[in-house]
């Protein structure tokens, strides 16, 4: 196995030609090593009528066949590996909601290259070996939580691995221990807010700061954490497929989150067509893993959309950035013929103001062969006490801010306070039962 070597600063401020030119020598060695280890990379290279000494650098990258979700599950448990197992010392999985679970593994190499990784986010927010850092994430086989873990600890900050659940335990430890940095889902973020606005606990609060990441958030919500969390908010991004927390992470600019060049390549696509698309436009993410030697991938769709950024970061940082994903393909909804993120109604939700919650629930069905969209959103205790006219006035308000975002209808529903189940973990947030009718 080879050893890369890890944290350098000087690294993050590279002049972008010698970083493309340490990540043509790294492509190189990975396309070689996973020709040979990697069966079913080898077979598509061969149907492409591609070999290894065919690829000379970055610039070639297009060539290579791409990667998919679909490979992990049809190649469960260990088929895309690149190491054999006594070289693996961690695995990782998502939950297999929707089929096989995609498992990951991971060499000592691996490890210390992912907590580098998290460790400049944390060093890039002004986080140090002074820090005290709640770790909120599922720990186990979700990558979140041992993620941030390692991270903290490569930074030298004390680490306290309360993992997610127990709210209540969550913030006295935070109050007890003086937690100076969160990380968490955004979505708990929230809850944590609503439960210490609750407990009347947040003067007693010393957190300067979270990281947030394993779900997309909008910049609506990241004002509604700050608010509610007196913190500043930033996002940090990442898949198990990849690496899991810390692929790419926002420095004090919040200015989008700079990927680690030097581990990943990333591009973007026509998601339709496969074509790669210029900096600036929105398309599919797709990465390679440069470094990766337990379970390397090349050309991996992400079904992340977004966009990337070339141009220099008022931070000094030369790495690209990447934008907040607008959703994900496979999240994304298209009822009637129109394409709808979550997020864009979280975005609607989050400017309404005091009376509702950020809480709310998509329901997807199917009536006389015409898509439905009803919409669950939970009222704040304040509209809740009120008359029925001022109900009838948001709801009615959200319809329309809906329709004018949207560009279709949707049935809103304004439910009780604390009726929508909250998540400890990644929210969620659509039932869509089409498949239910035929």
């Amino acid at each position: 196995m080879a050893s890369y070597p890890m944290h350098q600063p000087e690294i993050e401020t590279m002049p972008r030609e010698e970083l493309k030119k340490l990540q043509s020598e790294r492509l190189v060695a990975q396309v070689a090593r996973m020709y040979e280890r990697v069966p079913l990379f080898r077979k598509r290279m061969d149907e492409k009528g591609l070999k290894p000494s065919d690829i000379h650098g970055v610039e070639d990258l297009h060539k290579l066949p791409f990667a998919y979700k679909s490979d992990l599950r049809d190649e469960y448990p260990y088929g895309l590996f690149a190491e054999p197992l006594e070289n693996i010392v961690r695995i990782h999985a998502s939950s297999g909601t929707t089929g096989k679970q995609i498992v990951v593994g991971y060499t000592k190499n691996d490890l210390d290259m992912w907590a580098d990784c998290v460790a400049r986010m944390i060093r890039a927010i002004g986080g140090s070996e002074k820090d005290i850092v709640q770790v909120s994430y599922g720990y186990g086989l979700f990558t979140g939580g041992l993620g941030a873990h390692d991270g903290a600890t490569k930074v030298g900050a004390t680490v306290v691995p309360t993992s997610a659940g127990n709210t209540a335990r969550q913030i006295q430890t935070m109050i007890d221990f003086g937690s100076t940095v969160l990380c968490c889902t955004p979505s708990y973020a929230m809850y944590l807010g609503e439960a210490i606005e609750e407990m009347g606990v947040k003067d007693k609060l010393s957190l300067k700061a979270g990281i947030f990441g394993a779900e997309p958030w909008t910049e609506d919500m990241r004002a509604a954490i700050e608010e509610k969390l007196n913190i500043k908010a930033y996002d940090i991004y990442g898949l198990s497929e990849i690496m899991g927390p810390g692929v790419s992470y926002e420095c004090e600019c919040q200015a989008g989150m700079h990927i680690c060049e030097d581990n990943f390549i990333a591009e973007i696509i026509d998601p339709d067509t496969e074509e790669v698309l210029p900096y600036g436009a929105q398309g599919e993410l797709v990465f390679t893993t440069l470094t990766k030697e337990g379970f390397p991938v090349i050309r991996y769709r992400t079904r992340d959309i977004c966009t990337l950024n070339a141009e220099p970061c008022a931070c000094g940082r030369t790495h690209i950035r990447m934008a907040k994903p607008a959703g994900r393909s496979d999240d994304m909804l298209i009822i009637r013929g129109v394409n709808v993120f979550p997020s864009q109604i979280e975005e609607v939700l989050l400017k309404i103001g005091g009376s509702v919650t950020p809480n709310y629930q998509i329901i997807v069905g199917r009536e006389n062969n015409t898509d439905t969209l009803d919409i669950n959103v939970e009222m704040s205790a304040e509209l809740f006490a009120d008359d029925v006219k001022s109900i009838e006035k948001v709801e009615k308000t959200i319809v329309n801010e809906l329709r004018n975002v949207l560009g279709l209808g949707a049935k809103v529903h304004l439910v009780n306070p604390k009726t929508i189940a909250r998540s400890e973990g990644k929210a969620k947030r659509i039932i869509d039962n089409r498949n239910l009718y035929k």
